[in-house]
Formats: C-alpha cells, structure tokens, sequence
C-alpha cells in the first residue's frame, strides 16, 4: 500500500485497490460462483445463512483453488495486517449476489457485533467487486470514521436502517477489492436496478479471536490434505488454541453486503 491508502484505511476505516485481483482472477472468481449457485440450488449458503432478496454462498475455500489463491493475495494480507497486526487468521469466505428491484437494505452493523478491546480492533472485511459497485445496485454504506467511535450502531441510533447523515457510497469497477476495518458501522444498500450484483467477502480476525466460521470443521479431508503450510496457518488448521476457541462455539451470525 502507499502511505496515502494506510492513512485513507486509518482515517475513514476502508481503502478501495483497484484493479486488485487482475483479470484471469476477477473471470475466474466469477465464474465460479455463478457455477457454484446453480450447482448448489437451494442449498446455496447454507453453512452460514440464507438471506432474502439475495443468493449467498459459503464455505468457498473447500470449493476451489481460485478461492485458495484469493485468500492468500498479498495485497490484501498486507492491508488486513496494517489493520489487525501480523498476527491474523481468516474467519469465513462467503459470496453474496444482491438481487435485482430490491426496496429494503440492511441496518448499520460492525461485523460480529464486535467492538475494538485492549488489543484493538479485531476483525477486518475484504469486499471483492466482481461486479461493478454503483450508486444504486447496492453498494455497501460506509459511516467514515465510525470505527474510532468506540460504540455500536445499534446502540447509538433511534433506527440504525435509516439514512445517516455522514455515509458514503462504496463504488467502483469490478476487479476492485476493498480493505475494511469491520468496526466502521457499514450496511448493504438496495439494489434497485435490473441486474444482479456480485460479491465476496474474505473477513479475518484477530488470532486471538475465535473464526466466524470454524474453518477445520467445514473443510473436507481432501481439501486439507492439499493445502500448503502458509495456508493451512492462515485457516489456523493447525492451532490448538483456535480449536479450543472454535470447536464448541456456535457459527456466528452477521452481514455481508
């Protein structure tokens, strides 16, 4: 990152790389997915949760390579380091499709409800554009600032579904991948186009913190066999403490936009 994105991502909480995922990437993600949900049908998410007005997948990194390469992109690991510290893991790789014509968006949120502690904050969002991010197909909202508030939007705001006075638009061209520190009180927004869009959301914790999704109870045997030592650290496969921490802990509810 350049110093002007470390101070963009310190300052409002989010950073947009562009072109961040080069072509062969962005086509292959793309296709994937859009594979994915017709092969899934109506079990399509439901690892995670289902979702009206929108398609939702999860548990992407058992179901392909392309999704193993996604996670492990170094720009990306970069940005979510300057946000977490060196110390991270990923918590959950899911996708999510806004329907087209929808009214209703989502309430201003912070990711797992979480709240920076005496480590600081601890959960960071990835937004892969694999769509074109508009003004009116759904982008996600953005509160700049709201990560350094030190509360919940929920617990600030008479209805935290209502227009904010301070938020801003998270747009740009498919290819694009958005850093977000998951304490900015963010929400996804209506699609009111005819046109479906596209996303996926690669959110890490903190290692001290349990995975939104136990990635070692979720991965097949056969995917687990192939993974290389740098990735199966960072799904924390071989950590008896995420263990402790995740193996009893119900998967955890939360957006993604």
């Amino acid at each position: 990152m350049t110093n002007r994105q470390r101070q963009e991502l310190d300052e409002q909480g989010w950073v947009v790389l562009p072109d961040a995922m080069g072509d062969d990437l962005l086509r292959n993600l793309r296709n994937r997915i859009l594979a994915l949900f017709d092969e899934e049908g109506d079990r399509a998410g439901t690892e995670f949760k289902t979702e009206e007005h929108a398609r939702r997948l999860a548990n992407l990194v058992d179901k392909g390579e392309e999704f193993r390469r996604a996670i492990a992109l170094p720009a990306v690991l970069e940005a979510v380091r300057h946000v977490l510290g060196p110390a991270i893991k990923l918590s959950s790789l899911n996708a999510r499709s806004a329907d087209p014509h929808t009214d209703v968006g989502q309430p201003l949120h912070v990711d797992m409800g979480a709240l920076p502690d005496a480590g600081g904050y601890w959960v960071c969002n990835t937004i892969w554009m694999l769509d074109d991010f508009t003004a009116d197909n759904g982008p996600t909202r953005m509160i700049p600032g709201s990560h350094r508030s030190g509360h919940r939007p929920q617990d600030s705001l008479a209805d935290p579904l209502q227009p904010h006075p301070d938020e801003v638009f998270l747009t740009g061209p498919a290819g694009s991948i958005a850093i977000m520190n998951a304490h900015v009180w963010h929400g996804g927004t209506a699609n009111s186009t005819a046109a479906s869009r596209l996303a996926m959301h690669a959110f890490y914790c903190r290692r001290d913190k349990p995975q939104q999704q136990y990635q070692k109870a979720l991965l097949r045997p056969e995917t687990q066999a192939v993974l290389d030592p740098r990735l199966r650290d960072l799904l924390a496969l071989d950590d008896a403490a995420n263990d402790a921490m995740s193996a009893t802990a119900v998967t955890r509810s939360g957006f993604m936009k």
